[in-house]
């Protein structure tokens, strides 16, 4: 009988384990950003549509629907990349009245809230930090899992809040405040 308490440890330890391991929180998946993926933006200029991207960004997630407290978005925009395919857009776009590339060559976006708002939709609340300014902004997206997993989402950015369109440019008669983004990011397993 001294050896029964022992013999009973030993066949209950497997037992225990898998329950530690059960209780364990699960961990997020990673993800870089696959090739093909678009970041776009848009408004009117004098109420004419415009639209734009940035060809250079580079996304990384980590992502699990079960488990949204550990998820995690990080953005890296390449300002200088700004294009909206018209050369007298572009040039002034990039310059000091707008993004001021030159001087602030990234933009970040870090999400670190995520909320799961009905079926493949979630909400992301993040700060983006543009020309020198940083200021919350939400993401609503979409969510489609599979071997390369689809993020499609769409924010709004108030571009006075970051000091984006100075002088006459600041006139919301001309440009609004409010500017469109949107992104389709696919994703690679890191």
């Amino acid at each position: 009988m001294k050896h029964a308490p022992t013999a009973i440890a030993c066949t209950l330890a497997p037992f225990i384990l898998s329950l530690g391991l059960a209780a364990a929180p699960a961990q997020a998946a990673d993800y870089t950003q696959a090739p093909g993926s678009t970041l776009a933006f848009g408004g009117t200029f004098q109420g004419e549509p415009f639209a734009g991207r940035f060809p250079d960004f580079h996304s990384t997630l980590s992502f699990d629907p079960a488990n949204l407290a550990q998820a995690r978005l990080q953005v890296e925009i390449e300002l200088s990349s700004a294009t909206t395919a018209n050369a007298d857009y572009d040039t002034e776009l990039r310059g000091a009245s707008f993004l001021d590339s030159a001087r602030f060559p990234t933009a970040r976006y870090t999400a670190t809230s995520f909320r799961h708002v009905g079926g493949d939709r979630y909400n992301a609340q993040g700060t983006l930090s543009l020309h020198g300014v940083e200021q919350p902004v939400a993401l609503e997206f979409t969510w489609t899992p599979g071997p390369q997993p689809l993020l499609a989402g769409k924010a709004t950015v108030r571009r006075l809040a970051f000091g984006i369109g100075t002088g006459d440019w600041a006139d919301t008669s001309l440009i609004p405040d409010p500017i469109a983004i949107s992104t389709r990011v696919r994703f690679n397993p890191r």
